[in-house]
């Protein structure tokens, strides 16, 4: 197992204050066979003076600059940097468990496959923590199935940090010049399409090794902007084009929900310039509307409420969410 490398890649924006920790709980992984390439993605604070340092410690510690280009090509330039077998990723504000990697690697070679995930824990800065799940279960997926679990939410993350992908899955993909670097916001969720899509097959533990650090300042809870609101569509819809016909009413089903939940977004907002935007994306499952039968109950009813009577479904849903939150921690 031990000569197999593992290309660990950080994209780094703005992060001085957290980029050290993440880093470290890579380097001191049980599994000592590892680079670790930083990608400073042109910070605008003292983010490339810390990585700087780091490097200057330890030789496994490969840091690269660039100009502000976004996560994914911070992530693509690092895995054009790297000489691993295996490629790993770690959001630079977050960490990881200290047998993460002897785990996935471990997992990989002994059911032979392309990618090897584990389960997350989701750290509030109140102290709560979420785990996603932790039973212990162990599941391998062939290609289709990764995909559909992918596409469905189930078992699959749609993150890229909680895995391990062999190399020449994105040899394959990037000589396709299949990602849109452009998309900022489930970015992560193509690019796994992408990778499942040509991998043989995954297995998943679940155990919850890698820990996502939420901040107040997180780039998950920026009020929504014009890619919060449009990637997330953009992103279902070029899997919907994509997909073999076997999976075509998964994708479908995936980017009708992505739609309502959008919308559900917006009412919640309560942003001046979202009426032109809800009345954009009501548009997109008026057109969709022979489909809505793909979705569940819950959903039906709402893309309905959607496209009939848009006032009430306001309304409701607003109640409705305000209801769940109530109730959430009880």
């Amino acid at each position: 197992m031990e000569d197999n490398k593992i290309s660990v890649i950080i994209p780094v924006y703005d992060l001085e204050a957290y980029v050290e920790r993440a880093v470290r709980s890579v380097l001191q992984q049980t599994y000592t066979n590892i680079e670790v390439l930083i990608v400073d993605d042109g910070s605008t604070d003292n983010s490339w003076k810390v990585v700087q340092r780091i490097a200057a410690s330890d030789n496994r510690v490969i840091p690269i600059k660039q100009e502000n280009k976004g996560v994914t090509s911070a992530r693509i330039n690092g895995i054009r940097h790297a000489t691993g077998q295996w490629i790993g990723f770690v959001d630079g504000d977050d960490e990881i468990e200290s047998d993460m990697y002897q785990i996935l690697l471990s997992n990989a070679e002994k059911y032979h496959t392309d990618i090897s995930h584990c389960g997350y824990q989701m750290i509030f800065g109140d102290g709560r923590i979420h785990y996603f799940y932790g039973t212990g279960n162990i599941r391998t997926q062939d290609n289709l199935k990764g995909v559909m679990d992918l596409l469905e939410g189930k078992i699959i993350e749609p993150g890229l940090c909680n895995k391990i992908f062999k190399k020449t899955l994105f040899e394959r993909i990037l000589k396709q010049n299949v990602i849109a670097e452009k998309i900022t916001i489930n970015e992560d969720l193509l690019m796994n399409y992408y990778l499942f899509s040509v991998a043989r097959s995954s297995v998943f533990m679940d155990v919850c090794k890698y820990h996502y650090l939420v901040r107040k300042d997180s780039v998950t809870r920026i009020e929504l902007n014009h890619n919060r609101i449009y990637d997330p569509i953009k992103v279902k819809k070029i899997i919907c084009e994509d997909v073999p016909d076997i999976l075509q009413s998964c994708a479908e089903r995936a980017y009708l929900n992505t739609c309502v939940n959008v919308c559900n977004s917006l009412v919640l907002a309560e942003q001046k310039k979202d009426k032109k935007d809800l009345e954009s994306i009501r548009k997109i499952i008026k057109k969709n509307r022979g489909k809505i039968n793909l979705l569940n109950r819950k959903q039906q009813l709402l893309a309905l409420l959607i496209l009939y009577i848009p006032s009430i479904y306001k309304v409701l849903y607003r109640y409705y969410a305000k209801y769940l939150m109530q109730n959430k921690y009880e």
